[in-house]
């Protein structure tokens, strides 16, 4: 035991949402009977990911007796959450319906062995994703996920895959990727997680995807602004797609 800094979580205020389970790549948080708890010390390192994803402001770091965060023993736990072997795995309340849990905000790395080999000899329908990741959605990513770390991350519309056939061969194959709509979705905390994302994972390249409409461009506004407050100088590429999915 050794007094450190540590997530203390104020169930009266916590109404389950789940975002800080997606939040924390340790692992550490889970929802147990509707409220989110701490399922070991050990998982946490206490840096607070989860601060910025919690609506309710439930969650605070504390100072105080704790075990040490094990970073060995939360890598074979996340395995085994990645595996789906934990005996409880937990989901936001939005993903979770009649007890049944969907694995909808679930942090996974895919299997891409089957993207890998060539599309020329696939027949229509058959062609193989090229997705290396879930969750994909900007707001239940956790910027600090592995799948990140040095990638080659594209910041798409997610209006681009339906106006681009090709779009998994062309610009996802190899890439991390993170979806929004600057448009319709509650963009206030985008900034503030992709300036995380960026600051943590010494990407090799940041990809903006938007369609022609001017309302997509808000997309890059919200990369430019993520890069000016992560102080992180990252190659930066800006594609846009017409309505009939070409690249302009």
């Amino acid at each position: 035991m050794a007094i450190r800094h540590i997530v203390k979580i104020d169930e009266s205020k916590c109404d389950g949402c789940g975002l800080c389970v997606t939040a924390c790549a340790e692992g550490a948080i889970q929802i147990i009977d509707g409220k989110a708890r701490l399922v070991s010390e050990t998982y946490c390192d206490g840096l607070g990911a989860c601060l910025g994803h919690c609506p309710q402001d439930a969650i605070t770091i504390e100072q105080r007796e704790a075990a040490e965060f094990d970073e060995a023993a939360t890598e074979a736990y996340l395995k085994t959450l990645q595996a789906g072997k934990a005996e409880s795995v937990s989901q936001p309340k939005a993903a979770r319906e009649g007890g049944f849990v969907c694995p909808g905000a679930r942090m996974m790395q895919l299997n891409q062995a089957a993207a890998a080999k060539s599309n020329s000899t696939t027949q229509a329908g058959d062609r193989p994703s090229q997705l290396a990741q879930w969750p994909v959605q900007l707001h239940l990513v956790s910027p600090t996920a592995p799948y990140f770390a040095g990638a080659d991350l594209v910041l798409t519309a997610d209006c681009v895959p339906f106006a681009m056939a090709d779009f998994h061969e062309t610009l996802l194959a190899g890439r991390a990727i993170a979806i929004a709509c600057p448009k319709l979705d509650d963009t206030s905390p985008y900034v503030e997680k992709l300036a995380e994302l960026i600051k943590h994972n010494n990407l090799k390249r940041l990809t903006v995807v938007h369609m022609e409409v001017p309302c997509c461009t808000g997309l890059v506004r919200i990369a430019q602004q993520a890069m000016a407050q992560a102080q992180v100088d990252v190659p930066f590429r800006d594609v846009t797609i017409s309505l009939q999915g070409q690249i302009k």
